[in-house]
């Protein structure tokens, strides 16, 4: 019986696998390698954000928000409940930008000498193997993650900018060749900076902020709508839209569900145009088995870590959750129901 299941969980997979499906990464994604999570960076922001030389009123602010945190209200909540004034948000990017970047970099270095360290590489090479000459991953993370994934196997891969030491604002079609991977960054990069003068670029590796920049990631909480209005997230986001809005099925890696813009248009595509999508998690949150949950979605896989190496399923083709031996929930251990 198990082996049974199995069968028809790797076939579903390889059914919405084949339509070439669009990849949603999230920060769980990025936590398999080591990268701090929200509950992490709160901690980072509460032992470092000085605020000594800020008048009362954003230190009052200040101390608000970290009682909030520890009484165990998540960062994006406290966020929004807390008003911060733009010194503060501007103390919070660069103490979220000093915390994941030095982690990315280690990520990267550890790469250079594991050439198999990044099995969303692999999986990029092998849907290459089709007649498809373009994948896109669109991504809530600021990490570079998914670059270094494409350069492990020697793929051409944009993200919004062109490449060199000075990035710069280009269509992804500002270069010619036979294949290419679209990275849409939607909440920013660790690359992003913006100079006084306003001038946007994308600075390669930098292992601290350059004097007078500021980095483009969007910060949790109302920040996140504010800025997203503004470029280069405004570009961004519309072509991710297009991407989503095309698409005929989506693979979910480590994607929490809590980003109300993509979730939505997840929502819409899969009870409205009959999308499938995989999702794999380590665990899967509330808001993805809402969503699975809901009558409307009829083609979805999702697979969460069960007991010990076993993998828990929830299958459009099943009435209930079943588990089975493997840990599937990883994308190397997903990659073996699909190739």
């Amino acid at each position: 019986m198990p082996e049974e299941i199995l069968d028809k969980v790797s076939k579903q997979a390889q059914d919405y696998y084949r339509n070439t499906p669009v990849i949603i990464l999230g920060s769980g994604a990025s936590a398999a390698f080591g990268m701090s999570g929200m509950w992490k960076l709160a901690q980072h922001l509460m032992a470092n954000v000085n605020v000594v030389d800020l008048n009362e009123n954003e230190q009052a602010s200040w101390h608000n928000f970290c009682e909030k945190l520890k009484a165990d209200i998540d960062l994006e909540t406290a966020l929004h409940d807390v008003p911060l004034s733009p010194e503060l948000t501007g103390r919070v990017v660069h103490e979220t930008w000093r915390l994941l970047a030095a982690e990315d970099i280690k990520v990267f270095e550890d790469s250079l000498n594991n050439p198999s360290l990044f099995p969303l590489g692999k999986l990029l090479k092998h849907m290459f193997r089709s007649t498809t000459k373009e994948l896109n991953i669109i991504t809530t993370n600021y990490d570079r993650l998914a670059e270094y994934a494409c350069e492990q196997e020697n793929i051409h891969h944009y993200s919004g900018f062109s490449h060199g030491y000075r990035g710069f604002a280009v269509k992804r079609d500002y270069l010619s060749c036979s294949r290419q991977v679209n990275i849409w960054k939607v909440h920013g990069c660790l690359d992003w900076f913006i100079n006084s003068n306003g001038v946007i670029a994308s600075l390669s590796s930098m292992n601290k902020i350059p004097n007078d920049l500021t980095p483009l990631i969007v910060t949790p909480g109302i920040e996140k709508y504010r800025s997203t209005h503004r470029e280069p997230y405004k570009t961004i986001i519309h072509e991710s839209d297009d991407v989503m809005d095309e698409a005929a099925a989506y693979l979910c890696i480590g994607f929490g569900f809590n980003d109300e813009h993509i979730q939505a248009k997840l929502v819409n595509r899969c009870a409205n145009n009959g999308a499938s999508v995989i999702i794999i998690a380590y665990e899967l949150t509330k808001a993805t088995k809402e969503f699975i949950e809901d009558e409307n979605i009829d083609k979805y896989l999702a697979i969460e870590a069960g007991d010990g190496s076993k993998s828990t399923i929830y299958s459009s083709l099943f009435d209930e959750p079943v588990e089975v031996e493997g840990e599937f929930w990883s994308l190397k251990g997903f990659m073996n129901l699909i190739m």
